[in-house]
């Protein structure tokens, strides 16, 4: 499974996202060219995005396509914690994985 985190440049937990991406079920079915951020999570890595990458994540995820594949409450919490990162100072996403 992978979570998801806002933190700060300290690392610091700001935001802690309730959905957990189920990688051989959802994420694994994402093509990578079509969808390059959300393609590049791994099942066993961290993964983080600056302000600028959650917004071009955040525009990946709201394809239709996306949407059928990791669910809608995937991400609807996915684009709250994007929007967290980009209206803030020095925050970035982080998606863990196990």
């Amino acid at each position: 499974m992978i979570n998801v985190q806002v933190r700060t440049e300290s690392g610091e937990i700001v935001l802690r996202g309730s959905c957990r991406l189920d990688w051989m079920e959802t994420v694994q079915r994402i093509d990578d060219d079509k969808f390059p951020f959300l393609g590049s999570l791994l099942p066993y890595a961290d993964t983080m995005f600056n302000s600028r990458q959650a917004e071009r994540l955040r525009r990946e995820i709201a394809n239709p396509s996306v949407r059928e594949i990791i669910g809608q409450d995937s991400v609807a919490e996915i684009e709250r914690l994007c929007l967290q990162v980009e209206s803030g100072s020095h925050l970035y996403l982080w998606f863990l994985g196990d």
